[in-house]
């Protein structure tokens, strides 16, 4: 995939989905939902103390004009309804508010009204590389699992996978990332890069083409594939870079967002709905971006 607009596209056409954004108080969240609703991207649901919005919208000069305001003062209140309004169908998906990523989480996993299906929550994020002429890479998991086994890196990668599909990539080509290229017993993520490749194989994960390990040059660069002689068809030409753990998925997205310059998209992934999900510190772009993905995932 080449730039991220393509999201923009693609959120646009047919009916609007429905997304209820819980506490849009600040870092760019209420003029992302604002501009996402004006493009046709999505129909916002506001959720939070309504005369906060409603002033915060009027500091920042936004045209609250066609967006519904639910009034809950209550920070907790406020997500667990917008969590119950996805699971009844009044909305089509959620996005984190300025609120702790604790309590979404806590709200999407109520036995009662909450999103899980059983599957592990895993977060996915695109990014747009300016230095690599605007490519497109994915990276899972830098937000939600801390340090997973090689079962959870399947279904992370199950996630991310079934994702691709949905935003027209048919058969992704995904690297498992350590610090080396070849397998070493004393360092258990390029094991686990090898079974997960193996897995792939023998058709455990499929849709998609899985191999490792891979250093991070060597998954994205054919010439740095080359020089090492890895002759894979996914050396150089990665599409998801699957990390060892969260440290370094959340280091390397941080890197390419603000030394590398580039826009990203994220969004969680294994509930019944998509729920978007940024930092703070994210720009209002890459949280509109965010925001078009999940109405893409959601759609389909």
């Amino acid at each position: 995939m080449d730039k991220l607009d393509f999201l923009l596209e693609e959120s646009k056409k047919g009916s609007p989905m429905t997304l209820a954004l819980a506490c849009p108080y600040g870092d760019d969240a209420l003029a992302a939902a604002v501009r996402a609703q004006r493009e046709g991207i999505v129909q916002m649901i506001l959720l939070g103390d309504g005369e906060r919005i409603r002033r915060l919208a009027e500091q920042d000069g936004l045209d609250l004009d066609g967006i519904s305001v639910v009034d809950e003062k209550d920070d907790g209140t406020a997500v667990a309804r917008s969590v119950k309004m996805v699971s009844s169908g009044e909305a089509d998906l959620l996005m984190k508010g300025l609120v702790k990523t604790s309590t979404l989480l806590h709200a999407i996993l109520d036995k009662e009204w909450g999103l899980r299906t059983g599957s592990l929550l895993s977060h996915l994020f695109l990014f747009e590389i300016p230095t690599m002429n605007g490519r497109v890479v994915g990276i899972t998991d830098g937000g939600m699992n801390t340090y997973p086994d090689l079962n959870a890196k399947a279904q992370i990668l199950e996630n991310a996978v079934a994702c691709y599909h949905k935003i027209g990539v048919a058969e992704p080509k995904v690297a498992a990332l350590a610090a080396v290229e070849v397998v070493n017993p004393d360092m258990r993520a390029t094991l686990d890069a090898a079974a997960l490749a193996k897995m792939n194989e023998r058709g455990q994960i499929s849709g998609c083409i899985v191999d490792g390990p891979f250093a991070l040059d060597n998954a994205v660069s054919e010439e740095a594939a080359k020089i090492k002689k890895m002759t894979s068809p996914v050396a150089g030409r990665a599409d998801i870079l699957l990390v060892p753990d969260i440290e370094s998925g959340n280091f390397m997205g941080k890197v390419l967002i603000n030394l590398s310059g580039g826009r990203g998209a994220g969004v969680v992934l294994g509930a019944r709905k998509p729920v978007v999900l940024t930092s703070r510190f994210d720009s209002m772009e890459t949280k509109l971006l965010s925001i078009a993905l999940g109405a893409v995932v959601a759609r389909s």
